[in-house]
């Protein structure tokens, strides 16, 4: 019965860190129109580092010598990935930049595969891409520089989690992902003081953007984290791979983004593809993180 309740939890934790990171990007699209991306990234960011240093203390066991490299570039990779997903929901629905961004952890973890039969897992993931790739010829399509930077933040994703992992041996996750936060808020926070000014400081955006960075950041890195001590990381992996249906329904629900059937169907097929390569021995675990 107590294994029962320990799991249920660590379920519960999965769900309500995606919806809560969900959530925390819709309600960054709507500080879009006030502070554009590049002040919305600077804002979440920066309370995320801060709510985190406050969680995990990483003073206290803070890394030495070459261990910051990796750090570094994981904290690079962190922030690339939240610019360039920001970016992409400016110009593509919700749903569909987290189905292309996912393409990121996916790759890892096909790649990280030694299985033949993971190539029919790549074959679905092909076409969910294909499906949601627009169609320039038709006024109604996607917008292709929305598609391409979403797949740019995929790749940065999956540098995040080779990286993280990496420095998660040398260090424990909680202080590696503040140390991570705080690297990139220091490399973007000056691009979104520089690109929207005196704009960031009312009073309207500052708690926008704290409830954005506790929504998007703070809260599901620690749910995560909680799950994973109580769960299999296959498990994990499966709960993970819902994320681009919760991504289009938060869309649906808080920012009235509709999608054609069609793309229902491409996001399908990338959750069918996540779902398929999870069940693969591995150490994409990490890919929620």
């Amino acid at each position: 019965m107590q294994i029962n309740r320990v799991m249920l939890t660590a379920i519960g934790s999965v769900l309500f860190a995606m919806v809560a990171i969900q959530s925390g990007a819709s309600l960054a699209k709507q500080l879009f129109p006030l502070v554009g991306p590049e002040g919305t990234t600077a804002l979440r960011l920066g309370f995320a580092a801060a709510v985190l240093w406050l969680v995990f203390r990483p003073w206290r066991a803070m890394p030495k010598g070459r261990e910051w490299q990796s750090i570094i570039i994981y904290g690079l990779c962190l922030g690339g990935m939240n610019i360039l997903f920001y970016l992409a929901i400016e110009r593509i629905p919700l749903g569909i930049a987290v189905a292309l961004e996912f393409t990121g952890p996916l790759a890892v973890a096909l790649f990280g595969s030694k299985r033949k039969s993971d190539l029919f897992w790549v074959a679905f993931a092909i076409a969910g891409i294909v499906l949601l790739l627009p169609d320039v010829t038709s006024a109604q399509g996607l917008d292709i520089t929305g598609v391409l930077l979403a797949l740019a933040a995929g790749a940065c994703w999956a540098g995040y989690i080779l990286f993280g992992t990496r420095s998660g041996k040398q260090v424990s996750g909680g202080i590696t992902v503040a140390l991570g936060m705080t690297v990139a808020a220091i490399v973007l926070m000056p691009v979104g003081v520089v690109s929207q000014g005196l704009a960031l400081i009312s009073w309207e955006v500052l708690s926008m953007g704290l409830l954005v960075g506790i929504l998007s950041s703070a809260l599901p890195y620690s749910l995560e984290m909680i799950a994973l001590r109580n769960m299999p990381t296959q498990a994990f992996s499966v709960l993970m791979s819902l994320e681009p249906a919760i991504g289009a329904l938060a869309g649906f629900v808080l920012l009235s983004e509709q999608l054609t059937l069609l793309q229902w169907i491409a996001i399908a097929l990338v959750i069918v593809a996540s779902i398929g390569s999870s069940f693969t021995p591995k150490k994409a675990a990490e890919m929620g993180v």
